[in-house]
């Protein structure tokens, strides 16, 4: 009889209904994946990067032959709405293609100008084991900027996804789990944070690739740094959009209302904060509270629903202690602003708050939620000054009609992208990074496949 205290049951967000049942692994079955995976990353090292592309493009298909189900799973393990779950999947592959179109090029040796008698080039050597911990908001999103990079790149990969989706880490391994000559290629692990941290700071593993919480990236960090291995994390983001006095109001609206709101504000580089020049103020939250009025709560198999339920209904708690803080402290509840309970799934209204400031917590705290303060400002230089106020640094953005503006704008920014009148949309032929508590490293772009290998200098005498 196998231990129910080993067993992982996640719950439908909506239904309360079970969504699966999955086998823990301990710390002795990841060391013998681990194990494995360094069998598999011998063998497949050595395979040409142009057939490792073929394999993976090979590998990709399932999820091309499976999309109805994986959008089912994620909409059934995490609530969010079918919709949307279907445009995850086609994020998914639009980064996909990127990385495979490029990787070939990218991890070419770069050949050195000639020096007579000696042959001089850099390789870029696949590092072996990667550990990918990949989160619930965007199961396929956020893992695939490490798993096909690292493939590609010639490591074996261990991927972990959180304890509410596990079914996309079983998608996974069914398209990579073997692929040419290598069994294990890619495993998927079901693994309690105590025997993951364990394996972290104990087994042969080479790199970790984290998204999730400052909290939990902190303690990534700490287990590598036992072993002196490396690792990529991106965390959490307080992100902040700038409405110049020569934006248009109703696109920077209709924008930033939805890059808050999206999958119930639950993503890391969703709008949590807006600042507003004094002249479209007005209008502009006029036109947000229009916006947000028009979402439809509900069931997440139904078309017709724009948002669903929390992931974890008690998140809830922690929106609704910002929402009413602010309100205490002299701001307005714009729109929206309390909890909903639809079947058995918990919602938090697509909110918006006026005359908020940066004093506040909602304004200076990460709350994953579908809540948009909008703080008016005199001009450019104070709303980049308020954008800067924060611990975070993943993304911020600024509407305006002036590309001019816009460069100023970004020189000026402490973050790791920059977006002119868009928001919330990773470009993969762009590095994504943070900065301070918004994590290292990079995914995406050629210098993602940089972080997944290790430069070997080729220093032959020939003459």
């Amino acid at each position: 009889m196998p231990n129910p205290a080993r067993i992982l049951k996640p719950v439908n967000p909506f239904t309360g209904e079970p969504a699966g049942e999955y086998s823990f692994q301990d710390f002795p079955q990841i060391r013998a994946a681990v194990g494995r995976a360094r069998k598999a990353a011998s063998v497949w090292r050595g395979v040409e990067a142009g057939q490792r592309v073929e394999w993976l493009r090979a590998g990709f298909q399932y999820f091309e032959a499976n999309r109805a189900a994986i959008a089912g799973d994620i909409t059934r393990q995490m609530g969010k709405p079918v919709g949307q779950a279907e445009n995850e999947l086609k994020g998914f592959f639009e980064r996909a293609e990127y990385l495979l179109d490029a990787a070939e090029d990218v991890l070419a040796p770069e050949i050195l100008p000639e020096k007579p008698g000696f042959i001089r080039r850099i390789e870029h050597a696949p590092l072996g084991v990667v550990l990918i911990i990949a989160p619930w908001n965007y199961p396929l999103l956020t893992a695939v900027n490490g798993v096909a990079a690292a493939l590609l790149a010639g490591n074996a990969v261990l991927l972990k996804h959180s304890s509410l989706t596990p079914a996309i880490g079983e998608h996974f391994y069914k398209a990579f789990g073997r692929l040419g000559p290598c069994d294990d290629l890619l495993q998927s692990l079901v693994a309690g944070h105590a025997d993951l941290g364990r394996a972290i700071s104990e087994c042969d593993i080479d790199h970790v690739i984290f998204t999730g919480s400052v909290e939990g990236g902190r303690t990534v960090q700490l287990n590598a740094a036992r072993r002196f291995i490396d690792c990529n994390l991106e965390l959490g983001g307080k992100d902040g959009a700038y409405v110049a006095a020569d934006a248009d109001p109703a696109r920077a609206a209709s924008d930033l209302v939805d890059g808050a709101m999206y999958n119930a504000g639950q993503s890391c580089c969703g709008i949590e904060r807006v600042y507003v020049h004094a002249d479209l103020h007005d209008e502009f939250l006029g036109r947000c509270q229009d916006l947000a009025s028009a979402y439809v709560l509900g069931n997440p198999v139904e078309h017709a629903t724009t948002m669903g339920p929390l992931a974890d209904g008690k998140s809830a708690r922690t929106m609704l202690r910002q929402v009413r803080a602010a309100a205490a402290s002299g701001a307005r509840i714009a729109a929206g602003g309390g909890i909903r309970e639809i079947g058995r799934g918990v919602f938090f209204e697509p909110t918006i708050i006026a005359g908020a400031d940066n004093s506040m917590e909602v304004a200076r705290e990460e709350n994953f939620g579908p809540i948009l303060p909008v703080i008016k400002v005199g001009g450019d230089e104070e709303a980049v000054r308020l954008i800067n106020d924060s611990r975070y640094g993943l993304t911020s953005a600024i509407y305006t009609s002036d590309p001019e503006r816009a460069e100023r704008f970004a020189a000026a920014a402490d973050s790791g992208t920059v977006f002119m009148n868009r928001c919330d949309y990773l470009d993969p032929a762009l590095p994504w990074t943070g900065v301070r508590d918004s994590g290292r490293g990079t995914t995406l772009s050629r210098f993602g496949f940089y972080s997944l290998t290790r430069r070997k200098a080729i220093h032959f005498r020939v003459g």
